[in-house]
């Protein structure tokens, strides 16, 4: 069986998903998947932090012959094991998660509370 390591296309019209999945070369697009290897969503603001890959499983597809397409081949060759953007990758990560993080609701000033024997005074 000839393996591929592609993109599968999830989502919906106009708001793309992939998984990075290890598939039969037979096999449709959105065919049956041997593991799914990371995700890619090209709609993340941060260009960085679209791609997370399980290198560990990469790897390990590579080493048994799968062959990845073109354009999981850059992935790879950015944010795979030895990759050139692992720095901006984590970089990127963070400052999503920084942006994610839940901010006070309120920003007003409240005003202090008044006991009641110190207004009779």
């Amino acid at each position: 069986m000839a393996v591929r390591i592609r993109m599968k296309k999830l989502g919906r019209l106009h708001r793309p998903f992939y998984r990075i999945c290890a598939m039969d070369s037979r096999a449709p697009r959105c065919g049956r998947v041997l593991q799914e290897l990371g995700t890619y969503d090209p709609m993340v603001p941060e260009t960085d932090a679209r791609v997370v890959l399980d290198v560990e499983g990469v790897e390990s597809w590579l080493a048994k012959g799968a062959q990845p397409t073109p354009k999981v081949a850059v992935l790879i060759k950015k944010y795979g094991k030895n990759g050139t953007h692992l720095e901006a990758q984590k970089n990127a990560m963070a400052k999503l998660a920084e942006a994610r993080r839940p901010r006070p609701t309120s920003t007003r000033m409240v005003k202090p509370v008044v006991k009641v024997e110190e207004a009779a005074e």
